[in-house]
């Protein structure tokens, strides 16, 4: 796992300073928009690309999303 995965022709991140939001990129990082921001599913430490979904372990679990990180849903 790591900071960073690749899906399609974005790079999607854990913003840096604020581990509570996800951006995206599709100019190979030159710039990067906000697509989720909550603190339902704690600060994200890592994420992967299982090829269906984006995993992301955070702390308060494991979360995963269908939907590029627009939303999550914590993996029971």
């Amino acid at each position: 796992m790591g900071q960073m995965v690749q899906r399609g022709k974005e790079l999607i991140r854990i913003n840096p300073s604020n581990r509570h939001k996800i951006e995206y990129s599709t100019n190979s990082g030159r710039s990067w928009v906000l697509r989720h921001s909550g603190t339902f599913c704690g600060e994200f430490n890592e994420l992967t690309d299982n090829g269906k979904e984006i995993l992301g372990m955070t702390s308060k679990g494991l979360y995963y999303s269908t939907n590029e990180g627009r939303t999550w849903v914590k993996r029971s």
